[in-house]
């Protein structure tokens, strides 16, 4: 279901979009898109180990001819990244990092780790999961000597969970590299409570833990995975309170048009006074909470840093902070 193109793969939908995320829209270099602030996406290959049929980036991935993964890009890529102090953590994607050949992933690596300002390096892979003797001892060897160094893996359901990916993660964990689960709900294929719960459980006894849950995107193609919203907060009830917290990944809508992800979950806050809160946990349990009635705020202290320059608005942050008293839509006074 996850792999084999069908028919319906030509059935327009409503909504339906290339670039779903706007990510070409965010890119100030070829194949780097800088949405959020102080993280970027820097996207290195076309190639995967499988061709997942709901993948966000169809438009691009599996073309070989696409112009912007060379390494002329690459150093445009390094160049921005070194001219942009306020990025701190940088994932790579494409297509999927681990199916370049390990010297242009070590130079990709150490061109990063050369950055004084690049603090965390992540990469996103499925090759574990198609490929896992791509995993070797060697492989390891070379992605240890770029600590802190993360790795999301993206495994949909519990039949994915091979011995051979056992081993590769435990490869991977013993190397001292946090190991993500990134899924996507897919009708049909992993859109009931029970095979997510027991899709988390695997995960978090090989040591990875659940990250996101995402709402399939809405790009061309993948109408027919598409499931409502309800039915993962339906999933989350079913997390949330019946298992390890650890286990339990944020549910997620990467909004349409780069409006980035959006956490989602159930309505545990009921209602609020000026002093108190009612809350309801799994089972119905419902519960008041104090607030403090002498909190004060507090004030910026010589001891915490300057925080780095944000590019764009700094939204909700921004207004809690005070800096502004408003957000205003496009041409809304006109």
């Amino acid at each position: 279901l996850q792999v084999v193109p069908r028919a319906r793969e030509m059935e327009a939908f409503d909504s339906m979009m290339e670039d779903s995320l706007s990510e070409d829209a965010h890119s100030p270099v070829p194949g780097l898109v800088h949405r959020y602030p102080d993280r970027v996406l820097m996207l290195v290959t076309t190639q995967c180990a499988s061709y997942c049929r709901y993948c966000t980036r169809s438009r691009v991935v599996g073309d070989p001819h696409a112009a912007f993964f060379n390494r002329a890009n690459y150093l445009k890529q390094l160049e921005y990244l070194r001219n942009t102090p306020q990025v701190r953590d940088v994932l790579l994607s494409g297509g999927d990092p681990l199916t370049l050949s390990p010297k242009i992933l070590d130079e990709l690596l150490a061109g990063l780790r050369a950055i004084p300002h690049i603090e965390v390096i992540r990469i996103g892979s499925r090759v574990p999961v198609f490929m896992p003797q791509r995993v070797t001892d060697e492989f390891v060897d070379t992605l240890r000597k770029y600590h802190p160094l993360w790795m999301n893996i993206h495994v949909n359901h519990p039949k994915e969970i091979t011995p051979e990916l056992v081993r590769a993660c435990a490869k991977l964990a013993d190397a001292g590299i946090p190991l993500g689960n990134q899924s996507v709900l897919l009708a049909g294929v992993n859109d009931h409570p029970e095979t997510i719960k027991k899709l988390c459980h695997d995960l978090v006894k090989m040591r990875v833990r659940p990250y996101y849950l995402y709402m399939c995107d809405l790009v061309q193609g993948s109408g027919h995975f598409r499931t409502t919203v309800a039915a993962g907060l339906e999933i989350m009830e079913a997390l949330r309170g019946h298992t390890s917290g650890y286990a339990v990944p944020t549910f997620a809508v990467d909004l349409p048009g780069g409006g980035g992800k959006v956490p989602v979950q159930p309505n545990y806050l009921l209602s609020q006074s000026h002093d108190r809160l009612v809350f309801r946990n799994f089972e119905g349990y419902i519960s008041t909470y104090t607030e403090p009635a002498n909190y004060q705020r507090p004030k910026m202290t010589q001891w915490i840093p300057k925080p780095r320059i944000e590019k764009g608005q700094r939204g909700v942050s921004g207004l809690l902070a005070g800096e502004e008293m408003t957000i205003k839509p496009a041409h809304w006074e006109t």
